[in-house]
């Protein structure tokens, strides 16, 4: 297997890391025109070069990275190294490790529509208990067969034109000093490429990316997967920052302590002891209601006829509704506990076993009974480790529902995920019948999730639209629709605090929805039967972190509680707000405007109606100056709570 072609160390060293450029800017662009609709405004744009080269910067430190053994192998000051055999391994290995690094990035070429930002080692803590991630990813290699044909090419290309070194004479007087000093020289430029240059106190990291964009989504097109999973590994992204160096400062600017004398109570005390119902509905971006885009996409139906008849007739909402983060495991402490998701997922952190309080908690010690329910197995998304932190008393799960005498059983598994929406919506409704009142449950739906399909009696109901989510997105509301129905009829229904809100956003076909801030946009839907509030569409800003501590003053929670949030049913339209994290920059919106911070400096301001993002309004805001010492706030308090684990009162 010797190649025909042997040159010196140094030079095939050389000439098979200039392949690997090659092969890493090949998926670079493979990810561009796979995600051309986030990224099209690029290739028009004077800094194409900056965002180019950035991508330089980060293809050469996953490259550094990933080949440091191969490149100690090719200079190792050993006569071993000169025989066919070594140098057949050092092949072999060369192929292989990169190979992992280009199947990576083409994998994120597609999964990022999902995601928005590129895959750290937190995809494997997310996903790490699931038996059906190898069957997701042999589905999307059936729909995107093209991207696995590329990936055969970009191999074949450096099987066959890799270097192999040309073997030194044995009996040289110089060998082992030249082979030492040549493994320096390529160690000190490997590390100086992991590093990405000598010119920095610090390596490069994924927030370094900003540097270069246009947009904060744009850091994902700059960086690489590989270099993205490496330099997550085993890290706290957690560091505490020093905007303010006097406590009383900070907590008069922010403080997510919400105490007994700042809680302004309704005076309807019929909220008091009612039942509260959260359901997170896998997916549900706002994009997807017709109900919410009537300003935006004029002429628009949607997908969600059952949940736009109940925004329009029987429930509160907001102008403007956020998630605090881009997947599942984000959205259960942002709307259960109240803390939003910044650098890194909670439920993934190194800081995952500090002590969180949580609706259920607050609930119980009210005398509530409180259960949290899912349609998956008892182990997916690690939902059952947080429920029980979090103060759950019981957790139901696919198995629970299998094991029901009153359910369809296994004959209800999608063989995907776990149960389908509408009977796990019915056995939800089942158990809550079976429940002591007061009682609170959270619920989490799944069809709407990739690989996006239906139960076969509904495929010629919910035809195929514009994208895959969309039959799913009719199911479920129609899945939500038969619950309420249902549900209805059960005498606990009239005393309930009903809360909907879309775990996350997906994938997206217009344009006002694929910007930085509407990557985010969700849905927060609060319904109450019994008619004690009125329904409406409010002016202002929400948040799932709002979530918490909105329900805890509709029950009149009397304690002090922890939320980086605020009741919204009690507070000003202009003193709402809500933040959210993308790739190293904070998204912080209040009042007429979103400010874009990166940790050090603002980087954009624009307006929330502005949804395609044109006009950067940096430094011509006035509220731009107290915006940027509230989100500093906002960070010190979470990083210090969080380093110093007081995320409780």
């Amino acid at each position: 297997m010797k190649s025909k072609k042997t040159i010196a160390a140094s030079w095939a060293l050389m000439l098979n890391i200039l392949l690997l450029y090659i092969a890493y800017g090949v998926t670079r662009l493979a990810f561009l025109l796979e995600n051309y609709a986030t990224y099209e405004h690029v290739l028009g744009s004077e800094k194409v070069w900056s965002i180019v080269i950035g991508g330089l910067y980060f293809d050469t430190s996953a490259i550094a990275y990933t080949n440091a053994l191969y490149i100690l192998m090719v200079f190792l000051p050993c006569h071993l190294k000169e025989t066919a055999l070594w140098q057949r391994i050092c092949k072999w290995l060369y192929l292989v490790i990169n190979g992992l690094g280009l199947a990576t990035n083409l994998g994120d070429a597609v999964y990022f529509q999902y995601t928005a930002r590129r895959t750290t080692t937190a995809f494997f803590s997310e996903f790490g208990g699931d038996d059906k991630l190898g069957s997701i990813v042999g589905y999307e290699f059936l729909r995107h067969w093209y991207l696995v044909l590329l990936f055969i090419a970009l191999m074949v290309f450096l099987y066959k034109l890799y270097t192999t070194p040309k073997p030194q004479p044995t009996p040289r007087k110089r060998y082992y000093l030249v082979q030492t000093l040549s493994l320096l020289v390529a160690a000190y430029l490997c590390w100086a490429g992991m590093r990405g240059g000598l010119w920095d106190n610090r390596p490069i990291n994924i927030s370094t990316a900003n540097q270069f964009i246009i947009r904060p989504n744009d850091a994902s097109l700059i960086l690489n997967t590989p270099f993205s999973m490496l330099r997550t590994i085993g890290k706290s992204s957690y560091h505490r920052p020093e905007f303010f160096t006097d406590e009383q400062e900070l907590e008069r600017i922010y403080s997510p302590i919400h105490h007994l004398d700042q809680i302004s109570l309704t005076t309807d005390t019929s909220f008091t002891r009612k039942n509260v119902v959260v359901i997170f509905l896998e997916s549900f971006g706002r994009e997807y209601f017709g109900s919410l885009n009537r300003d935006i996409l004029p002429g628009y139906k949607g997908y969600t006829t059952f949940l736009d008849s109940l925004i329009d007739h029987s429930a509160v909402t907001w102008r403007y509704t956020y998630a605090n983060g881009r997947s599942s495991i984000d959205a259960m402490p942002s709307a259960l506990s109240g803390l939003p998701m910044f650098v890194e997922s909670f439920v993934a952190a190194s800081h995952a076993t500090n002590h969180l309080g949580g609706l259920a908690a607050y609930l119980d010690s009210l005398g509530y009974e409180t259960a949290f329910f899912h349609g998956a197995p008892a182990s997916s998304l690690g939902f059952q480790g947080f429920t029980k932190a979090t103060g759950f008393q019981k957790a139901w799960s696919q198995e629970d529902f299998e094991a029901d005498s009153r359910t369809e059983g296994r004959a209800a598994y999608d063989n995907w995920w776990g149960i389908w929406d509408e009977p796990f919506l019915q056995y939800f409704r089942m158990k809550m019948s079976d429940m002591k009142e007061p009682f609170m449950t959270a619920l989490f739906t799944l069809t709407s999730h990739h690989p996006f399909h239906v139960p076969d009696q509904y495929k010629d109901v919910f035809h195929e639209e514009e994208l895959p989510i969309h039959k799913c997105i009719r199911y479920t509301d129609h899945a939500l629709r038969r619950f309420f129905t249902e549900a209805s009829k059960e005498p606990w229904f009239k005393n309930t605090i009903f809360v909907m809100t879309g775990d996350h956003t997906n994938a997206s076909n217009h344009a006002e929805y694929k910007s930085a801030i509407n990557q985010f946009s969700t849905s927060i839907i609060l319904y109450d039967p019994s008619g004690d509030l009125t329904p409406s569409v409010h002016e202002g800003i929400a948040q799932q972190t709002d979530i918490l501590p909105t329900i805890l003053g509709l029950v009149h929670y009397p304690k002090t509680y922890m939320a980086f949030g605020c009741d919204l049913l009690n507070t000003p339209a202009k003193d709402t707000w809500a933040i959210n994290y993308l790739d190293g920059v904070y998204q912080y919106c209040k009042g007429d405007y979103v400010l874009q911070f990166d940790g050090e400096q603002t980087i954009g301001v624009y307006r929330l109606d502005d949804y395609l993002m044109h006009q950067n309004l940096k430094g011509k805001v006035t509220e731009q100056p107290q915006m940027e010492r509230e989100v500093k706030a906002i960070i010190q308090q979470y990083m210090n709570r969080m380093i110093d684990n007081r995320l409780v009162p």
